[in-house]
């Protein structure tokens, strides 16, 4: 089984070789500690050279990853330079200080990059150890402030892992409780499954101490328990004292120390390896059946992406025309199933899109608009009555004049042009979006994606141009004949008998329909007094009214829309709610909902408030009128104004309630008409047309804009990304060959010691003792067989608490006879063999 580690070598060079960052965790031995706790010193004892830096302060910047080879020749690789061994361990060293320098700088910076080394050597025995910075706690050079916590987070980062084993380094001469490196380990592994404790500097502890209750695992206890070796001194180091004699001390230390002398097989350096070999093994030889799994998951992953890349050639024109016009038919696709709508996966479940929205724009904003264009009431009503009097110039007028009433429906139907023109630009927009979105499929060849773009949005904008012409046509239509004769006109008689019924009962007759229900908030109501919570609202055509929920059982309150207005609210600059407000509120000041001068609402995004505003303008509740004055002669023109108006006979005050309500009954057809012919236009001029473009004349377009073959030049993400994805296919591909080479070849492995024997039976503790045999009672030896009696001898009664004294006085008839003819009735004592 120890090729296992010789395995994992190779899974990861495979990985980093192709330069490939593949979610795997490979098992390995992570060394952990403080500073200066001894940990480089362990690691070049492993290698018997001196090939770490040295120095004061923190001299591990960056991850070592040591892979230890048992190999005939001494040499060291690195993987940042391939195929040049070092043959000195020196210049080992110094390429160590100069990787590091060349990422993290020369002034005691780190960085989570690791450096890769393969040690060869013939003292060493298989083995893979990441030697990570120790921990640190106040910042030099140009260390960050928080150079503590950047440094326990790359380290996190390798013992979190499952597979990786750490070995938590703590120097003796320290309080075992303050230890830095068991802290960490605790965190990430609190059952101590995967921690194997390593005590150093066993040689420096005070006189009269030592770590004997450590060392045997009785303080602070570790499942896979401490070890304890002895390193260099710096006075050693600087000295040049060789490892091998340093080892040797080592040895000589823990006989002659009366404290570890009874224990002293099971310390130092040496037997450290043993057990790290050991235990690294048998950590792969477990954590290889997931790893397998993994790579296979990946594998099939990898699968269905690589496919298309697999016999990819960039320079082949064939391939490119196919790719060209495989991605003009998913754009033709994308586009009719965004604007029909689909019930495939991919639709978009976060916000209105497409179709959707467009439909929106058309039944709901194009509404509000036209709705929210209507002058206010009171300024209609004064340019009629001067419309009247003008007409009639000097003389007395008897009749209520018709040109006044053409005058004014001409002002208001050419007020319908701006609302129409905005509804063409928000499909416009609202196109390219989609445009857009279906396009994305396109950006491994930019510039095919930006060619088709610019082509679908210029003939769009060129259909948008004459949309609105037709559109602005439709209006002058409008304005050039005054149908009075249309079968929805009220006509002279029915409005003058109108403003009459009006007149007489003041009020005004509506059905009471229901316009529209859903969920809002009440914004200004305390909690204490039921605010800020959702309530079901039900809008009628004469007033509003709220439940507890969509049931309608338990109505809250119900408030008639006579008079009231609508106004925007801005959130404050301390309001922490996203939501967006509006109010209703009574012009004259009054109250509108119990002792609030307003009712404040709340929706949680801007197309819903706009949407339940244009609810409201169906419902006759108008938006406020927001009247400026600059200075006084505006003021008094206005007082002027006011008394001009007030000073009308009844007379004029029924001719121009006649023309109000022909202005308004007229003003409903073209309404209409305008919001029923306005879609329809869009939908010819534009969304069909734009469909039949891209299905019918688009590849042509696009094959006369240019040379198809830089059109089709693959960007440089794409090229990398598809590299990338052949690199982790080849690599997920080698591993598990790798892997499945390794299974086949130690399957018949023995398995290596355990490291603690404490489960075995006490009784084989002692050589004397021969082995029970298969039908006795295990760990008891049990009285000698008789030679005679061969292997056919009835099996031993089981073991009880209580003696069986009456069966040598059975008589001798009652006994089983025994097999081979033997006389009597017992069998003979065993303790004296020597009886004939």
């Amino acid at each position: 089984m120890d090729n296992l580690i010789t395995i994992v070598n190779k899974l990861q060079d495979a990985f980093t070789s192709l330069g490939v960052h593949m979610q795997l965790d490979l098992p390995q031995i992570a060394v952990v500690g403080g500073q200066s706790a001894g940990k480089s010193s362990v690691l070049e004892n492993f290698v018997g050279k001196d090939f770490l830096p040295r120095g004061s302060g923190i001299v591990t910047r960056r991850p070592l990853i040591l892979q230890l080879i048992n190999g005939v020749t001494e040499y060291g690789e690195f993987l940042h330079i391939k195929g040049k061994k070092f043959s000195s361990f020196d210049e080992i060293r110094k390429e160590i200080e100069d990787e590091t320098d060349r990422v993290t700088g020369s002034n005691k910076g780190i960085s989570n990059i690791p450096i890769n080394l393969r040690v060869y050597s013939p003292h060493v025995l298989n083995l893979t150890l990441i030697d990570l910075p120790g921990l640190t706690k106040v910042a030099i050079g140009d260390q960050p402030v928080d150079i503590e916590q950047q440094i326990k987070q790359m380290i996190f980062q390798f013992i979190r892992k499952e597979t990786c084993l750490i070995l938590a380094v703590t120097p003796a001469n320290t309080d075992l409780a303050n230890s830095d490196a068991l802290k960490l380990a605790k965190e990430v592994d609190p059952q101590g499954v995967r921690t194997i404790g390593v005590i150093t500097k066993l040689d420096l502890m005070d006189e009269g101490t030592d770590a004997r209750d450590i060392l045997e695992n009785k303080l602070l206890p570790l499942r896979r328990g401490y070890i304890g070796v002895v390193n260099r001194s710096q006075k050693d180091i600087e000295g040049r004292k060789d490892i091998h004699q340093a080892l040797a001390a080592e040895r000589k230390f823990f006989l002659s120390h009366p404290s570890y002398r009874h224990m002293a097989d099971r310390l130092g350096t040496p037997y450290l390896q043993r057990v790290l070999n050991q235990q690294l093994t048998n950590h792969i030889r477990d954590t290889l059946p997931g790893l397998r799994d993994k790579l296979q998951k990946q594998m099939l992953t990898l699968e269905k992406e690589v496919e298309e890349f697999k016999h990819f050639q960039p320079g082949d024109a064939s391939i490119k025309t196919k790719a060209m016009l495989q991605m003009i038919q998913q754009l033709q696709s994308d586009f009719e199933r965004t604007i029909e709508g689909s019930g495939s996966a991919l639709v978009n479940t976060n916000e209105l899109s497409g179709g959707a929205k467009i439909n929106r724009i058309f039944h709901e904003r194009l509404r509000f608009e036209i709705v929210k264009m209507a002058c206010d009431e009171k300024e209609l009503r004064r340019e009629i009555s001067f419309a009247i009097r003008n007409i009639h110039g000097i003389r007395v007028g008897l009749f209520t004049p018709d040109m006044a009433f053409e005058a004014i429906v001409k002002r208001q139907i050419a007020l319908l042009k701006e609302p129409v023109i905005k509804c063409v630009d928000l499909v416009v927009q609202e196109l390219s979006v989609v445009v857009r979105m279906c396009t994305a499929k396109m950006s491994r060849y930019p510039r095919l994606r930006e060619e088709t773009e610019r082509i679908i949005t210029t003939h769009v904008r060129q259909r948008e141009h004459s949309c609105k012409e037709q559109i602005l046509l439709l209006i002058d239509f409008e304005l050039a004949y005054m149908n009075t004769n249309h079968e929805d006109f009220i006509g002279f008689a029915n409005a003058q008998n109108k403003s009459e019924n009006a007149n007489k009962t003041g009020t005004r007759q509506l059905g009471n329909q229901v316009i529209r229900k859903g969920h809002m908030v009440i914004q200004n109501l305390g909690i204490m007094k039921g605010g800020s919570r959702p309530y079901w609202f039900v809008l009628t055509s004469e007033s509003i009214s709220w439940y507890k929920d969509e049931d309608e059982k338990e109505k809250k309150f119900m408030l008639p829309l006579d008079g009231l207005k609508l106004r925007d609210i801005e959130q404050g600059f301390m309001s922490m709610s996203r939501r967006v407000t509006f109010a209703l509120f009574s012009p004259d000041g009054r109250n509108v909902y119990k002792d609030y001068k307003q009712l404040e609402l709340s929706c949680e995004t801007v197309e819903d408030v706009e949407s339940w505003k244009a609810s409201f303008l169906r419902a006759g509740v108008y938006p406020e009128k927001q009247e400026t004055q600059e200075n006084g002669d505006e003021e008094g023109q206005e007082q002027k104004s006011a008394s001009e108006e007030s000073s009308t006979d009844p007379q004029l005050e029924r001719q121009v309630e006649t023309i109000r309500n022909l202005v308004d009954s007229y003003m409903k057809i073209v309404t209409k008409t305008t919001r029923d012919m306005v879609p329809k236009a869009i939908m010819m001029l534009i969304i069909n047309n734009a469909k039949d473009f891209i299905n019918g004349e688009l590849l042509a377009h696009l094959y006369a804009s240019g040379d198809q073959s830089q059109m089709m030049e693959e960007s440089a993400e794409s090229a990398t990304r598809r590299e990338e994805m052949l690199r982790m296919y080849r690599a997920c591909k080698d591993a598990l060959q790798i892997i499945g080479d390794v299974s086949m070849a130690t399957v018949s492995s023995p398995l290596p010691p355990p490291v603690k024997n404490d489960w075995l039976p006490s009784g084989l503790d002692n050589p004397r003792l021969s082995p029970p045999s298969p039908g006795g009672v295990r760990g008891k030896p049990g009285p000698p067989p008789q030679s005679s009696l061969g292997g056919r001898n009835p099996p031993l009664p089981p073991a009880t608490g209580r003696p069986a004294p009456a069966i040598p006085n059975r008589p001798g008839g009652g006994a089983p006879p025994l097999p081979g003819g033997r006389p009597g009735g017992a069998l003979p004592p065993p303790m004296l063999p020597s009886r004939r």
